[in-house]
């Protein structure tokens, strides 16, 4: 059975390091996975249930409903901004949590990795971010983690997908998700 793993990532830099991660799992995933990086979060405004209403939702934010919506799991990369999530990746999670109950990711699998520059490797914005989709209606898989330390440093030279530590540890990420997305849940 093949699986859909929609990746979204909370960087809007171009050379992001956690865009780097995204990029490089999109090229590991194995037979029978594709890995689709979303582009477009930067165009989402912010969420306002005024304007979340049958008809005047806004296309960018039905944009990424219907992605999700059509993807089997979700994968972010998040880097730690001041400690936690980025607004972008909070403000898509509110955006796929809502009809509440009904919302594009209820449900879904959901994994969360990424890179940070401190010596944690951006695990206090990876617990908000599992906590955010928890909340939202995803279904947080908590034994599917990777948080690389030293970013800056660690990827000056060199692009997670020459760096072969990361790429033995996101080809396992990608392929736990991957099973995890095929497999039926337990009733």
């Amino acid at each position: 059975m093949s699986a859909r793993i929609l990746a979204l990532v909370g960087s809007l830099r171009a050379g992001s390091h956690n865009r780097q991660l995204a990029e490089t799992a999109v090229k590991l995933a194995p037979a029978g996975a594709e890995v689709a990086l979303y582009e477009g979060l930067a165009e989402i405004p912010f969420y306002n249930e005024d304007i979340d209403a049958e008809g005047s939702v806004p296309a960018a934010a039905a944009r990424l409903r219907e992605a999700a919506g059509g993807a089997d799991a979700l994968l972010l990369f998040t880097p730690e901004y001041n400690g936690t999530i980025p607004a972008v990746l909070k403000n898509a999670i509110d955006w796929l949590s809502r009809p509440f109950g009904a919302g594009a990711i209820s449900g879904k699998p959901v994994a969360v990795v990424g890179t940070a520059f401190g010596q944690y490797g951006g695990v206090w914005a990876q617990d908000e971010a599992r906590k955010a989709v928890g909340i939202a209606g995803g279904t947080v898989v908590e034994d599917i983690k990777l948080s690389i330390p030293g970013s800056v440093t660690r990827f000056a030279e060199l692009h997670p997908a020459d760096d072969s530590e990361v790429v033995e540890q996101l080809t396992d990420v990608v392929t736990r998700l991957q099973d995890r997305a095929t497999t039926p849940a337990a009733a």
